[in-house]
């Protein structure tokens, strides 16, 4: 069973979040046979799957389902939230999760969006349309709460299928936080594909999104061990949407405050030979460094090795 700590001192909301985090873990094995039912919408708008990649944040969840759900329906967006689930014992892994998510939906869906489950925006000029001009990064360096620096990638990415498939998705090599989004736009970048970001947004960092990430509580995993931090910084031609190596163990419907949402609880299978850091040794591993200039030279690096490919 997962930790679990309350932002309020209630016993409901703490009796919620046990109950649902019971029901998250009793799907991944209630199930001998899984039945994929992908949820669909009758539409002649473009249609919009959010792909939440998740391990144990059942109290940001609880915030993000009702949040999105009035977010975009005040968009008039036709959307469906799709929560991937990550239920092996590897380290976390963003980057596969969101290609598993990709495959399962891209049959009903004609756009997805790439989305943190602890970044939730404000400002209703931040549009979630079909990015038909090219992929949309929705938290720019200007209106991010914490990242700033201005290859900064990660976040919410707004892609459409067309283009997701021709970059063959996002690599599967990062085991661990950081660097997959980096990767992810230098595909972009290498397929001559326009980053776009919002337009017009007259609000800033203190009020155009809400992080409710606890860095005490959620300790990011930083870790780098084996070559994993030579290998990660450069440009992964080999592994991607095509590749991705896993388990569907169950597909379940779900609601949060009635409001619907669909969990895939996933295995995924790692290549100890070709990624032994999906899983560092007990003893201690240095993290990632991280300072105020950290994220600029990494993607410096990160190009640099690119280009020498």
């Amino acid at each position: 069973m997962p930790r679990l700590r309350c932002r309020v001192d209630s016993r409901c909301l703490q009796l919620i979040l046990l109950l649902l985090a019971f029901l998250f873990n009793w799907c991944s094995v209630c199930s001998s046979k899984v039945e994929f039912q992908i949820p669909t919408i009758d539409t002649d708008k473009k249609r919009l799957a959010i792909i939440v990649p998740f391990r144990d944040r059942f109290e940001e969840l609880l915030e993000f389902v009702p949040h999105m759900t009035a977010f975009l329906k005040r968009q008039d967006i036709p959307f469906h939230i799709f929560v991937v689930q990550q239920k092996d014992k590897n380290r976390f892994n963003r980057a596969s999760l969101i290609n598993v998510g990709f495959l399962k939906t891209r049959s009903h869906y004609e756009y997805i969006a790439m989305h943190d489950v602890d970044l939730l925006p404000l400002n209703d000029n931040l549009k979630y349309e079909y990015p038909e001009k090219g992929p949309c990064h929705i938290p720019s360096p200007e209106t991010h709460p914490k990242y700033s620096y201005k290859y900064y990638a990660g976040g919410i990415v707004l892609v459409t299928r067309e283009h997701y498939e021709l970059v063959n998705g996002m690599s599967n090599q990062y085991w661990g936080w950081g660097m997959e989004d980096d990767e992810f736009y230098v595909r972009l970048k290498d397929a001559g594909l326009t980053f776009n970001r919002p337009s017009n947004i007259t609000t800033g960092r203190k009020n155009t999104f809400r992080h409710i990430h606890d860095d005490a509580y959620r300790v990011r995993d930083k870790r780098r061990c084996y070559n994993q931090l030579e290998m990660t910084r450069r440009r992964d031609r080999r592994t991607g949407l095509h590749d991705v190596a896993h388990r569907v163990l169950s597909l379940h419907s779900l609601t949060i405050d009635g409001l619907p949402l669909t969990v895939l609880n996933v295995e995924l299978i790692c290549d100890r030979n070709a990624t032994p850091w999906c899983q560092c040794p007990e003893t201690r591993e240095p993290e990632m460094p991280f300072t105020s200039n950290y994220e600029n030279h990494v993607f410096h690096e990160f190009n640099v090795c690119y280009k020498n490919k």
